[in-house]
């Protein structure tokens, strides 16, 4: 089978020649050990690159360009991926000054401005500074944030052809590789206490701000069809280990609605739509995995409690893709890694309907004999 006929072949419940693989993410530094050349994959470590490359010019730009989705390539490649994900962090805004190789400033340094600096012990590129300087949301400022939101929408009209970036790689890969593309998200911001709090204290509010996202994405649904994709992964973080960041009662009202919307827009093009989130997702499974239409599940937290076999018993039409922890990569010991992999392949094998891989970024730091005994269990074992 091609990578691309055994992806589908996942879904559609049907059996396929070996298991198939999908790692949900890189560092560069995890990039580089496989590849054996320093890798253009990561996180803000691409984003500080691009930001390089835009200082440097219009050439040094396309060279990080060609050499980010050469490099995203090569590394699916060398992992035997049957879903290929060929871009990874961007931030395509040329700054206005560069301070030093690490730091650069973007925007009007009389008005509005901000600093950022790459760190590269942790591959972050992390806004330092600013001004005017940030102050706490509040609820009014939110609700007028929300209203413009709202009102931009009138204006909102993705072209009907879809993304000819996108159409590029499909007509280059795509018959032979599912082309991973990102669509649908959804979601709170949980990391400023006052979004949370208005969960409960402005529903509508919430509600207003879910359903701009979801008719965003409604939207551009018959353009990605038209590209030819067959899936998105969508979704959006809203747990930790302990559960969700909101209630279950809260979700029911205000997520699930949205996400249904979603999901049937999916559907209606004949296109998989994939949720993620990290953490224990148990408290809302029977809405986000039963209720909403969604087709599958990624950044699976085994640590979290998301079982593999118990998802595939409890949501028989629900896809999975991943479940080996980037935590277990980072501190466990090498037969902790393999043990945790061939328990993913077991269950793929015994169960279908799963996709194995890492279900987050493989950070930097991780051992790299970890690294390889995970890539090399899964190519012996998967059949």
């Amino acid at each position: 089978m091609s990578p691309r006929e055994r992806v589908l072949a996942t879904f559609e419940r049907k059996r396929t020649d070996k298991v198939p693989i999908h790692n949900i993410g890189f560092s560069s530094y995890a990039a580089s050990v496989i590849l054996g050349r320093d890798a253009y994959v990561g996180g803000g470590m691409q984003q500080w690159r691009e930001a390089k490359a835009l200082w440097e010019g219009k050439d040094a730009h396309q060279e990080y360009l060609e050499r980010s989705q050469k490099d995203a390539f090569d590394l699916s490649i060398a992992l035997e991926h049957d879903i290929l994900r060929l871009e990874y962090w961007r931030m395509a805004e040329k700054p206005s000054k560069k301070i030093n190789d690490n730091t650069f400033l973007y925007g009007d340094t009389e008005k509005s401005w901000r600093l950022m600096r790459f760190d590269p012990p942790t591959e972050l590129y992390q806004v330092i500074d600013q001004y005017p300087p940030k102050v706490e949301d509040t609820i009014e400022n939110i609700e007028r944030s929300i209203i413009a939101q709202e009102k931009s929408l009138e204006n909102y009209h993705p072209s009907a052809e879809g993304s000819s970036y996108t159409k590029s790689q499909m007509e280059k890969y795509g018959k032979n590789w599912v082309i991973r593309v990102g669509g649908g998200g959804l979601g709170i911001p949980y990391g400023s206490r006052i979004w949370l709090e208005m969960v409960a204290l402005r529903p509508d509010l919430i509600g207003r701000y879910l359903a701009v996202q979801a008719e965003m994405s409604v939207r551009s649904m018959e353009g990605i069809a038209n590209t030819g994709v067959q899936m998105i992964f969508g979704g959006g973080d809203f747990a930790s280990n302990q559960g969700p960041f909101y209630s279950p009662k809260s979700f029911h009202e205000l997520m699930l609605p949205n996400l249904r919307k979603i999901s049937e827009e999916c559907h209606k093009y004949g296109i998989y739509y994939l949720f993620a989130s990290d953490g224990n997702l148990w408290p809302v499974a029977d809405d986000l995995f039963g209720n909403s239409g969604v087709d599958g599940f990624y950044e699976i937290d085994g640590k979290a409690g998301m079982d593999l076999g118990k998802l595939r018993e409890k949501f028989p039409h629900l896809t999975l893709i991943g479940n080996i922890s980037s935590v277990t990569l980072h501190i466990g010991t090498k037969d902790d890694v393999i043990n945790e992999t061939l328990s993913c392949i077991n269950e793929a094998k015994k169960s279908g309907g799963i996709i194995v891989g890492v279900s987050n970024a493989i950070v930097k730091g991780t051992p790299e004999e970890n690294i390889w005994a995970m890539v090399e269990t899964m190519k012996k074992y998967r059949g």
